[in-house]
């Protein structure tokens, strides 16, 4: 009898499958804020470097007693080209000549300038105290941030392979304890030798169309991945209301399942992937050439990008269903969530790159879905196809 066969006499929803979906969503619900919560744990504050004569705690540190806050500012940290104080460097000396200038400016670069060897002065009318406050991640450290974020989902990673294993081998009941007499008198032999018959993950990769599918499937899960966690974890480089699009990108992305769910009835499987990574990688590409000003322009395009990512993943999910065999489904998800993990883990880690250009993470986001898209093109299209069973019925199409 096949797998099909077997959904159809037991039904597609039922009180086991209600309640199955429930305990999920409420483990989900617990998993994801911990990985998000990065966004607020570890938030940049404004900052700007630590001077003498501004911040020191005493009245002999204005020496006249009557010049103003932002005059004392002036003069002691730099202007950056868009004419904001510098967060990484102040002057060596204070440049009183700045006192009188009435809004034109040298060039900074001429003067003596130094890195802020004091530290720094944070902005705490959001958050008062972070990771990176707390360890001053700034400037020529910032990219311990990101490498903090990538140790975290790193952890899942790892833990997600010890688990996945245990679960598999510890969280089964026996087949001998379950089955009924009338069970294995209707039973046939053969289907009795492929119960007990036990595949492992290395026949995913003994066959050349399985072995095939899996890369594949695993090689654009893990390219769609990166931009997406790309945009959840920095929410700061998107927009300067974190809070605001933290909502907004829960809601879109429970609006963007729907959407997969119209797709995948409608569309092809390939079709609808692609149409949905095209429209993540367009929302990604935008966000670089959108200046930061605009801001609401910016929170829609990576509203967007963040709800058709979550239909590209449903999609994506939903493929990978139909083309693996019932025998290895369970094991072909874990290695394609597997792939998932490392990219998840991998997308901080390309925003280090943002030390050389500010639009060079993003980029390679873009590339990334592209590529992922274009992969797609490689599978074998499965709509109202009926589901492979065994690996030879993977073989044989």
């Amino acid at each position: 009898m096949a797998f099909q066969d077997l959904l159809d006499q037991v039904g597609g929803l039922g009180r086991f499958q209600i309640l199955q979906m429930v305990f999920l969503c409420v483990s989900s619900l617990i998993v994801s804020p911990h990985i998000l919560l990065e966004n607020f744990t570890a938030a940049i504050p404004g900052h700007r470097c630590w001077v003498h004569i501004l911040d020191k705690d005493t009245d002999s540190a204005n020496d006249s007693g009557t010049l103003s806050q932002d005059a004392l500012l002036r003069i002691s940290i730099p202007l950056d080209s868009n004419l904001r104080p510098e967060k990484c460097h102040r002057f060596s000396h204070p440049q009183r000549q700045f006192l009188h200038l009435n809004g034109t400016f040298t060039n900074m670069r001429e003067l003596d300038m130094e890195p802020c060897v004091d530290g720094w002065v944070y902005d705490q009318s959001t958050f008062s105290s972070t990771i990176v406050t707390e360890r001053d991640l700034m400037c020529d450290y910032q990219s311990l941030n990101s490498v903090a974020k990538f140790l975290l989902v790193a952890g899942m990673l790892v833990g997600s392979i010890m688990y996945n294993y245990l679960s598999d081998k510890n969280g089964r009941k026996n087949v001998g304890d379950t089955l009924t007499m009338e069970v294995l008198r209707s039973a046939m032999h053969e289907e009795l030798e492929a119960a007990q018959t036990k595949p492992s993950v290395f026949d995913l990769f003994r066959t050349p169309n399985l072995s095939k599918r899996i890369c594949l499937l695993s090689f654009v899960r893990l390219l769609t991945t990166i931009p997406v966690f790309g945009l959840f974890l920095h929410l700061q480089f998107v927009g300067e209301d974190i809070f605001l699009l933290q909502i907004l990108f829960d809601i879109v992305q429970l609006r963007g399942n729907y959407a997969a769910v119209l797709a995948l009835i409608h569309l092809d499987r390939r079709v609808s992937q692609m149409v949905f990574i095209f429209l993540l990688t367009v929302s990604i590409l935008l966000l670089i050439f959108i200046p930061q000003d605009m801001q609401t322009l910016r929170v829609v395009t990576a509203t967007l990008a963040v709800g058709v990512s979550g239909a590209a993943f449903s999609s994506c999910l939903s493929h990978a269903f139909e083309l693996t065999p019932t025998v290895l489904r369970v094991t072909a998800l874990g290695i394609i969530g597997f792939a998932s993990a490392t990219g998840t883990a991998l997308a901080p880690l390309v925003m280090i790159l943002s030390v050389y250009s500010p639009h060079l993470p993003w980029i390679i986001y873009g590339v990334c879905s592209i590529l992922g898209g274009l992969v797609i093109l490689l599978l074998p299209e499965t709509r109202n196809k009926p589901l492979p069973d065994s690996i030879q019925d993977v073989e044989n199409e």
